[in-house]
């Protein structure tokens, strides 16, 4: 199963509890570096405090499932602004 779907199933529940929704989620190589990028909306305008949220949410659900074993950034950004 692609590494996205994976993820994506992981976050969606606890990202949809705590008030968002989750876009998209891509695991991309861009420049030699990968990044597994969550798109998030809500009601409303998406801030910096809101990705920093998130990233608080599903960063220890993935270091616990460890479904990527290349080294990546974690890059959480609003759909409205782009990543």
């Amino acid at each position: 199963m692609d590494i996205a779907i994976k993820v994506k199933e992981l976050i969606e529940e606890p990202i949809k509890k705590s008030g968002y929704i989750l876009d998209e989620v891509l695991y991309v190589n861009e420049d030699g570096n990968y990044y597994l990028r969550v798109v998030i909306d809500k009601n409303g305008i998406i801030d910096v405090e809101d990705c920093v949220a998130v990233t608080h949410i599903i960063d220890p659900m993935l270091d616990e499932v460890d479904y990527i074993t290349d080294s990546y950034i974690l890059d959480v950004c609003s759909k409205e602004k782009g990543c």
